[in-house]
């Protein structure tokens, strides 16, 4: 068990410093060049990465959203905007009419898929999933992301920055204890992402009731039913945040701390080996467990009436 989400999260550094290339991003940044607005479509864990990857656009001056494929709709285009699709495997439902959408109102759009979707715009990450709780297809993602971003005119994220970030992922585990009963994410800013990213590994992958939140979040309503069961991770904490592992630790629950100081000059690829390090958690927690993260969608949660390849 957890065979495969162990190989996965070990191919990253290599799959990663091979994205460095800026030809393989190239023709993707020339078709979203000279958009108005560029709209990252995701969902799950490809939301996360949108979400990223809007935040690095929007820092060299671009109008990017993020949203979540099933709230993508033809009511949101106008003139001048362009799309991106990520979608790791190219068969979820609501990744496909999104690109549907893009291409029956003729707005230029590319996508980031895995290896295997047909889909002629694709910048495809070069290495498929084989396990169900999914690690290499993102943060190739967010390297690629960070590529377009690059060519597009945004600072860092460039060929040495994608191999600098590479380099930096690292193999030792953090010690962070198994909870009880539930854990807590918590970051600032971009860091929040990665949280929720992180929390949603733990949940697929080990079964623990896991949630990701930005401080705010936390402290308005989020914090209310954890007890001293439950666990309170923060990641690269700021003085909101050291204010919250505080006041859990006054509530009687466990806190742990992670920081990285990885700078490479782009804020998004800077989140990969804190990434990393979360899917490393989920894969440790999983085998303490006794879970099989490879296999994450189970019982009645995997009817394929839920899991319709198209609409």
């Amino acid at each position: 068990m957890t065979m495969q989400l162990e190989r996965m999260i070990a191919a990253q550094p290599e799959v990663i410093a091979g994205l460095a290339d800026p030809a393989l991003t190239a023709a993707a940044a020339e078709q979203l060049a000279g958009a108005r607005r560029i709209w990252l479509i995701g969902t799950g864990t490809s939301l996360h990465a949108a979400e990223l990857g809007a935040a690095e656009m929007i820092r060299g001056g671009l109008d990017a959203r993020a949203i979540a494929s099933n709230a993508f709709g033809p009511e949101l285009l106008r003139d001048g905007d362009a799309g991106v699709v990520i979608s790791h495997t190219g068969h979820t439902a609501y990744a496909r009419r999104s690109r549907s959408l893009l291409l029956e109102t003729g707005t230029p759009f590319v996508s980031v898929t895995g290896p295997d979707a047909a889909w002629p715009e694709a910048v495809r990450t070069p290495l498929a999933e084989a396990s169900e709780t999914y690690t290499v297809s993102y943060t190739a993602a967010l390297a690629v992301l960070a590529q377009v971003a690059h060519h597009l005119g945004t600072p860092g994220g460039g060929p040495d920055a994608v191999r600098a970030v590479a380099r930096a992922i690292q193999d030792e585990d953090d010690d962070v204890p198994l909870p009880a009963r539930a854990m807590a994410i918590v970051g600032p800013g971009l860091w929040s992402v990665t949280a929720r990213e992180g929390a949603l590994k733990i949940r697929e992958g080990a079964r623990i009731l896991c949630e990701g939140f930005d401080p705010d979040r936390l402290l308005h309503g989020g914090a209310v039913p954890y007890t001293p069961a439950d666990t309170l991770l923060v990641l690269q904490p700021d003085e909101l945040t050291r204010g919250l592992a505080h006041a859990a630790r006054l509530e009687r629950m466990p806190v742990a701390t992670l920081t990285s100081d990885v700078r490479t000059g782009s804020p998004l690829l800077d989140q990969i080996p804190m990434t990393v390090r979360l899917q490393k958690l989920a894969l440790r927690f999983a085998r303490l467990r006794g879970q099989n993260a490879d296999t994450a969608i189970t019982g009645a949660w995997a009817d394929p009436e839920l899991w319709p390849e198209a609409d």
